[in-house]
């Protein structure tokens, strides 16, 4: 598995090493030997797990990960919108080119299924609601083009190569490890430490669907034999707005919390996807997959995690 040390696929490690899997996890190298979001996983969990560190964009190392595994699941990417307007050639050569080496390893080593993930955000903003496998695709940063041309070369390997891989499309996924590059995150440790957010546009909605029900949506997609050549959107069906997420976890805090607009945080207006929702009938269809834990209680479990774990937290600063 490749993104073994983000929020995600951290999640899905947990998950396979539960269902009895073994676990090739690739995480990105640094010389802290520090393994992401890995780190917070159940020492009895982690053992089970083979852990390799390098980089995506190293061919040979990719291929050495990928060389013997059955299955791939391709969760790796650079996955910051504000980073990709930053650093868009970063963005563009890890998860593009990355993609690539993951791809030819699988082919070249015949692996039984490459799962790739894609992202909600090549739709851009909702053109009808909910959005289908068939919604206009219109990615509106670096980092929406750069996964939507993943997706099409990996879909291009099927039709090319006959490679079985299928492309996931979660929509916004939240929980325990996130990021505070994430609203969701973002929200709460500001709240933990202080009455004011700085935020950036409260009036978007999102479709939110908690971490680890993503995770089985993965293992679902990856047993399901129908799913290969296929785009499988994975979301809750319903959409909140940044407003309500304040709300929610002013509720869990019981805390008033003042909101302050940051310019640098608000996307350039013709970047803005101001809508998501998500229509997963065909996931439902498909492999039986619908998402348990709606967004009240997910928004509780994460408020909880992040108040155990504020100290692994920038607070003061805004993570892009």
């Amino acid at each position: 598995m490749t993104g073994a040390g983000g929020f995600v696929g951290s999640h899905l490690v947990e998950a396979l090493v539960k269902s009895g899997a073994k676990v090739k996890a690739f995480v990105h190298y640094n010389s802290r030997n520090d393994w992401g979001m890995l780190e917070n996983v159940d020492k009895n969990v982690l053992k089970e797990v083979e852990v390799m560190a390098s980089d995506l964009r190293d061919t040979d190392a990719v291929r050495k990960a990928v060389k013997g595994q059955q299955v791939v699941f391709h969760l790796g990417a650079l996955i910051g919108i504000p980073y990709s307007y930053v650093n868009p050639r970063d963005v563009v050569d890890t998860n593009i080119n990355g993609t690539l080496n993951v791809l030819t390893a699988a082919r070249d080593f015949k692996a039984e299924k490459i799962i790739h993930t894609s992202t909600s955000e090549v739709y851009g903003t909702a053109q009808y609601v909910p959005m289908d496998e068939s919604h206009p695709l219109n990615p509106r940063s670096p980092y929406a083009a750069s996964k939507l041309a993943a997706d099409l070369l990996a879909l291009s390997f099927h039709s090319s190569y006959n490679l079985p891989v299928g492309v996931i499309r979660p929509f916004n996924i939240y929980g325990p490890r996130q990021s505070a590059r994430a609203v969701i995150p973002s929200i709460i440790t500001q709240t933990l430490v202080k009455r004011e957010v700085n935020l950036g546009s409260i009036f978007p909605t999102r479709d939110l669907t908690f971490v680890t029900d993503t995770a089985l949506g993965f293992i679902a997609f990856a047993e399901c034999e129908k799913t290969v050549g296929e785009v499988v959107n994975l979301g809750s069906n319903r959409e909140v707005s940044i407003s309500e997420l304040i709300q929610m976890v002013s509720t869990c805090l019981n805390k008033k919390i003042k909101v302050i607009k940051e310019k640098k945080r608000v996307r350039p207006e013709k970047s803005e996807v101001e809508k998501l929702l998500s229509d997963s009938r065909k996931a439902k269809a498909l492999f039986g997959w619908s998402p348990k834990i709606d967004v009240k209680e997910g928004i509780r479990k994460t408020v909880s995690w992040i108040g155990k774990n504020i100290d692994k937290y920038k607070q003061e600063i805004y993570n892009i």
